[in-house]
């Protein structure tokens, strides 16, 4: 199965550019988007959103390998609480995104009066509860 960094190389010699004009354009090391295509390194949200915009792909693209039919997408709000915890726990965009997807997941099963709002160290106990499960 692809990874982000080789759908971003696929995208990228697509257009006939090499690494230089992206890494240029994106505001990037090379060395970095090198690592990045070479799966040698997670790429943050930051980041991923400089090169898709650079390369005019969708953040789904690069994540999934999926393209959206709906064609308008609701934007993905990550709570400051969660943003925080990623970075403690080093977690890359689409590892985030995931745990914030099985939040609402559980979320979703259960009535909302009542809930608190997710601390940072709510967060880090879900991804480690998910991990413990999943493995």
């Amino acid at each position: 199965m692809p990874s982000v960094g080789d759908r971003i190389r696929e995208i990228r010699e697509e257009m006939r550019m090499n690494q230089d004009v992206l890494a240029e354009r994106a505001g990037l090391s090379k060395g970095f988007l090198s690592d990045v295509e070479n799966n040698k390194r997670n790429i943050g949200s930051q980041n991923l959103l400089k090169i898709a915009n650079v390369l005019g792909a969708s953040i789904d693209y690069l994540l999934r390998g999926e393209v959206s039919d709906s064609g308008v997408s609701e934007p993905i709000v990550i709570p400051p609480e969660l943003s925080q915890a990623a970075e403690e726990l080093e977690l890359s965009y689409s590892a985030t995104i995931e745990l914030l997807e099985a939040h609402r997941s559980v979320i979703a099963r259960r009535n909302n009066r009542g809930l608190r709002k997710f601390a940072v160290e709510d967060w880090k106990k879900l991804h480690e509860a998910i991990k413990r499960v999943f493995g």
